[in-house]
């Protein structure tokens, strides 16, 4: 019998969080838009388990800092995980990292390998940056 996931305020407080953000956080910023609802602890404690149930996705982005993003393409009754396998940019100026979700990076691992995870990272200006300069 598969065990049921808790769903905690803090839990459910932070994938809220996650879902309406136009950009993946950090755990320092949703500690910070949290206003003290759970301690740093509790935070990664939340972040694992919605990254193990895949209701999340984190980003490593180019300065080594991870990041968290919803799973917006795909549905939690079948979740596809190549749905995560998408660009990421990581802005140099505002350090916001947003999902390109439509573009698929395409490679071929040489004979042997197992792919289990993707992270793609790219670096640059985003479209609001680029207006302010």
């Amino acid at each position: 019998m598969q065990k049921k996931p808790r769903n905690t305020l803090a839990k459910q407080t932070i994938l809220d969080l996650i879902s309406t953000s136009e950009h993946a956080l950090s755990h320092i910023e949703i500690q910070q838009k949290l206003n003290n609802l759970c301690d740093r602890v509790t935070i990664y404690r939340v972040l694992g388990r919605l990254v193990e149930e895949q209701k999340i996705h984190k980003i490593v982005n180019t300065d080594g800092v991870i990041n968290y993003a919803a799973c917006h393409s795909c549905s939690h009754k079948e979740h596809v995980h190549e749905s995560h396998n998408h660009i990421h940019f990581s802005c140099t100026v505002c350090k916001s990292v947003t999902c390109l979700e439509t573009i698929v990076p395409s490679f071929q691992l040489p004979i042997g390998y197992e792919l289990q995870e993707i992270n793609f990272t790219v670096a640059g200006i985003c479209p609001k940056c680029r207006s302010i300069a």
